[in-house]
């Protein structure tokens, strides 16, 4: 067994040197956080039941230097349309499954006097009052994020309720009506 030393490197030093690296990355470190340092509110779509967002959509991310990376031909709908693109056609979905005749039972959220225990079952409730609160307030920086709370809204419905009451029913037709919404609008 043996070993080759590479005569550009002191071996004896080595621990400095890589002190000496350590000490200056952190120092290049702090200075960018030193320019930066504006601190953005924690993300709570993950609390609505989303489970991945683009990196670019997190508050602040393109500040710190991030760049995102190359278009690939595989790119979605929704990576290709400007936010107020988006939002325009997320509120014409919206406004049609608001006005659909079997959205009725979604409309505003589950009153807590009538339904006593649906707190108790259902811990991330959706409705489409909040739903367009959301959109007026920019949340949906994509399609997925609206899609969740739409899916999140009708299965809610489906786990709290039997499939032979009339809200599962309704659920069902809604759900059929949103997705077809969503092909029309090239969102799928």
């Amino acid at each position: 067994m043996g070993c080759e030393l590479n005569p550009k490197i002191v071996y004896v030093e080595f621990t400095a040197v890589v002190r000496r690296q350590k000490e200056i990355l952190k120092k290049l470190v702090e200075r960018k956080q030193a320019e930066i340092r504006k601190v953005h509110s924690g993300l709570t779509c993950f609390r609505d039941g989303v489970t991945e967002i683009p990196v670019e959509s997190i508050p602040g991310i393109l500040e710190t230097g991030y760049t995102p990376p190359q278009a690939k031909n595989t790119r979605s709908s929704e990576d290709k349309m400007d936010q107020e693109t988006l939002y325009n056609t997320l509120k014409v979905i919206l406004h049609a499954c608001k006005t659909f005749q079997y959205a009725w039972p979604f409309l505003n959220p589950v009153d807590r006097k009538a339904v006593p225990d649906y707190y108790d079952h259902i811990k991330f409730p959706m409705d489409m009052k909040s739903m367009g609160e959301r959109l007026k307030a920019n949340y949906y920086v994509n399609r997925r994020l609206f899609i969740a709370d739409m899916k999140r809204m009708i299965t809610n419905c489906k786990a709290y309720n039997s499939p032979e009451t009339e809200y599962f029913n309704c659920a069902t037709h809604l759900e059929k009506f949103f997705f077809t919404k969503l092909r029309d609008h090239a969102l799928l």
